[in-house]
């Protein structure tokens, strides 16, 4: 097996209903990524699920800003990219991605967007989503965020923070310098805005990223947005490294 480009980090909490299926999407990737997934307490049978999916398995406390600095700590190789588990990352687009990105230089960015769903308004959203994000150099975890080590390290990681930790590496990686935005797309699942509403979803999210532009914490943002904090692991330890680098079909996992 040749010796993985790049590092997919993909955290997960209780998503044992879709993870087969969205691990299966990756496999075409294998020959040029290694995928660290990282489980931030999963109690639905999640890690039950992985099988031989994936490269490593990490479990770490709850929290997706620590799930992803975790990932990225265990990851073998200079470029990283975080990916949710509900948005599809092609082959296509990680091939547009590995031709922009030379083994030499050291860069930062993110794709645009499609959103998956009946409602005819998230393909307005997705829209407004890449234009926006090509207009500030903000990008969001849905765009698959991905970044040289050496630049994340420079960033101090993801903040530790319940939410807006995609702005605020963005902002950090940004003052650095200007993000690749590949117009290669990625599809995110629209199920948060067709169960939450599309207008509603729409206005609580900008009036979020206002409020948290005025100054407002991420953590009274995170309450307003309905986040409670999670239950530590039941063993009190902290993040743990689950498995190292396997290859093939075999995988251990928790």
């Amino acid at each position: 097996m040749a010796e993985p480009r790049i590092s997919i980090i993909i955290p997960v909490l209780n998503e044992a209903g879709m993870i087969q299926a969205q691990l299966d999407s990756l496999q075409p990737l294998r020959e040029h990524a290694e995928l660290i997934l990282v489980d931030g307490g999963s109690r639905d049978g999640t890690l039950e699920q992985v099988g031989g999916r994936v490269d490593h398995v990490l479990r770490s406390e709850p929290g997706r800003a620590t799930q992803m600095n975790l990932g990225a700590m265990h990851a073998s190789t200079p470029r990283l990219l975080f990916l949710h588990l509900d948005t599809r990352l092609e082959w296509k687009a990680l091939q547009a991605l590995l031709i922009r990105w030379p083994d030499s230089s050291c860069i930062w960015g993110r794709y645009d967007v499609n959103i998956f769903g009946s409602h005819p308004m998230l393909r307005v959203v997705a829209c407004m989503m890449n234009l926006r994000s090509r207009l500030t150099g903000i990008a969001t975890g849905d765009q698959a965020i991905f970044v040289c080590r050496e630049l994340f390290a420079e960033a101090g990681g993801f903040p530790e923070q319940p939410l807006m930790e995609d702005i605020e590496i963005s902002r950090r990686l940004g003052a650095r310098q200007r993000p690749l935005c590949l117009r290669t797309r990625v599809t995110t699942s629209g199920r948060r805005w067709q169960e939450k509403g599309v207008w509603r979803t729409i206005w609580l999210m900008w009036s979020l990223r206002f409020a948290y532009w005025r100054g407002v914490s991420a953590e009274a943002l995170a309450l307003r947005y309905g986040y409670r904090p999670a239950v530590q692991h039941p063993s009190g330890q902290g993040s743990r490294h689950m498995s190292g680098r396997v290859s093939g079909d075999s995988s251990e996992h928790g």
